[in-house]
């Protein structure tokens, strides 16, 4: 049976924060209805789901105002909410799929004999072709998130959040997940709210759309009648929502420009040491179009793993280049780009570093390079941007980087400076990195790396949780680390930003959705060679090793 939601004034405030993150809010949401949340990155979506599944604890943040599910509070132990997270891996419990799967039922009590017919049907439902026993720790980011679903699938909860959903889905598989979670919602006539920037996959599933601005509703009802309404076009596009079929939007997205006429204007501009000039003293000169990262016949795996995600890869990466690496879930994309950074051996074949990126290293192999040496010269941006924040503040972490690569205070000042107004964080220069909304998060991981222009930077998925408005600003800056000579490998399901920064195509496992004619010109990693050797056993988890 479905429950309805209701807020009256309802706004929740982080304890380091003297904004609420998210309201104040009035809402009425009925029973069984299926909505479409939508707003600017870190307009507090996430933080309402949160309150909704009765997830946010009291010691971290004062509510204030009334938010009831049904006619209660939110209660997380009732189970009338399921909850599926923005971060893939932060919702992973166990060891195994099914052990995954079954963990919400268990805590609700269902029967053994229920759970067990349960949890191969919520398997295949998602398109989880595994055995129970799979380790949850071979899972790509994009198969966690199929995980997490299968779980909610099996408690068939009252009321359904999810926080974007197929964000970490190639495209050819994201209509298939949107309508095994509709199936869910349709079986159990359970109230779902789903958080999107792929606005077009849900808009004709839906019957509601809420639209939060920093402070509040800005808009609320039918599909038709909120995309439909020539007076809130402007305001839509200035909260940063991909508005379907606005020529606008799609032109922008396109051409990796910002929105806002009064947007600065940062390709090609420099606040570093080295200021318009393609090199770095630690790294030395890089000539646009110089083989920085040569790949041979190189196959990949986590430590540990007997055959490998991907082989037989043959790629050179060249200065002032961009490279997309695209495939489906589980092709081993994330796992090439850890072993191009230099973070995990090769499986097989190997990945060498020429001269122009080696430097005075005794080692072609960076894998075998100190942390120290490593870092100003590969950096890379985690599938979970959580996981690299190494301060306490905002601002802090943009600056480490270019100061631990030697930059002088005013040009770290400088550089911090032009970082924060791109990405729009100035607001939370002083916030700590870890109360960020996802979205925000990721941005500050992406700038973090970009800081001290390495000569090679490494990012997987790097516009997950953009707006239209954050996600031009994320383009600016890319584009500005090409134009002075970076190379750019990027993981990412984002074809529009593929495009945007002239990424040639890498495809894993197929194609994934490239465009028309990329093939001409993009190279292909085979998926699978069961007859590659294992790691050696001296090759782990990267260490220090001595230069």
């Amino acid at each position: 049976m479905a429950l309805p939601i209701t807020a009256r004034g309802y706004s929740w405030t982080h304890a380091d924060r003297d904004a609420p993150a998210v309201g104040p809010l009035d809402l009425d949401i009925a029973a069984g209805s299926t909505v479409l949340l939508l707003g600017p990155s870190g307009a507090g979506k996430t933080t309402l789901l949160h309150a909704i599944a009765g997830v946010l604890p009291s010691e971290s943040g004062e509510a204030t105002g009334e938010l009831l599910i049904g006619d209660r509070s939110p209660d997380p132990r009732r189970g009338d909410t399921g909850l599926v997270l923005q971060d893939p891996d932060s919702q992973v419990i166990f060891s195994r799929v099914g052990d995954d799967v079954a963990f919400g039922m268990e805590n609700l009590g269902v029967p053994v004999d229920d759970i067990e017919a349960r949890i191969p049907a919520s398997l295949s439902a998602l398109g989880l072709d595994l055995r129970e026993d799979h380790p949850t720790a071979a899972l790509s980011g994009g198969q966690k998130q199929r995980l997490a679903l299968a779980g909610i699938h099996a408690m068939s909860p009252e009321v359904i959040v999810l926080d974007e959903p197929t964000a970490n889905i190639d495209p050819d598989s994201a209509p298939g997940v949107r309508d095994a979670i509709l199936a869910v919602r349709a079986a159990t006539s359970a109230t779902m709210i789903v958080v999107e920037h792929r606005v077009g996959l849900w808009l004709e599933h839906v019957d509601t759309v809420i639209v939060l601005g920093r402070e509040g509703v800005v808009a609320q009802g039918a599909p038709g009648e909120v995309f439909g309404d020539p007076e809130l076009a402007e305001v839509l596009r200035e909260c940063g929502i991909w508005v379907p079929e606005d020529p606008e939007a799609a032109e922008l997205r396109s051409a990796g420009r910002a929105p806002r006429p009064d947007s600065p204007a940062h390709s090609g501009s420099e606040s570093g040491p080295d200021a318009g000039v393609r090199t770095d003293a630690r790294t030395g000169p890089r000539m646009q179009g110089e083989v920085l990262l040569r790949a041979r016949d190189l196959g990949v795996a986590r430590p540990g793993a007997k055959v490998p995600a991907a082989a037989g890869i043959d790629l050179d990466i060249r200065a002032g280049e961009a490279i997309g690496i695209v495939g489906p879930n589980g092709a081993g994309k994330s796992t090439t780009a850890l072993t191009l950074a230099g973070l995990i051996p090769e499986f097989t074949g190997e990945v060498l570093a020429e001269a122009g990126l080696r430097g005075s290293a005794k080692h072609a192999r960076p894998y075998r390079w100190p942390s120290a040496f490593l870092a100003p010269r590969i950096g890379i941006v985690f599938q979970e941007p959580a996981h690299q924040f190494l301060t306490a503040s905002v601002a802090a972490e943009l600056a480490l980087g270019p100061r631990l690569a030697g930059w002088s205070t005013e040009a770290v000042e400088s550089r911090v400076t032009e970082l924060l107004e791109v990405l729009g964080l100035g607001d939370l220069a002083e916030a700590h990195p870890q109360s960020l909304s996802g979205g925000e998060k990721r941005r500050l991981s992406v700038a973090a790396m970009l800081a001290p222009r390495p000569a090679v930077l490494i990012v997987d998925e790097p516009t997950f949780g953009q707006d239209a408005l954050t996600w031009a600003g994320l383009v600016e800056l890319f584009l500005d680390a090409l134009a002075v000579g970076s190379a750019v490998v990027a993981v990412s399901h984002d074809h529009g930003f593929l495009d945007a920064i002239g990424a040639r195509r890498f495809a894993l496992g197929g194609t994934e959705g490239a465009p028309e004619g990329a093939s001409a010109d993009s190279s292909t990693g085979s998926s699978v060679d069961r007859s590659a050797r294992r790691p050696d056993a001296h090759d782990e988890v990267r260490g220090e090793r001595v230069e």
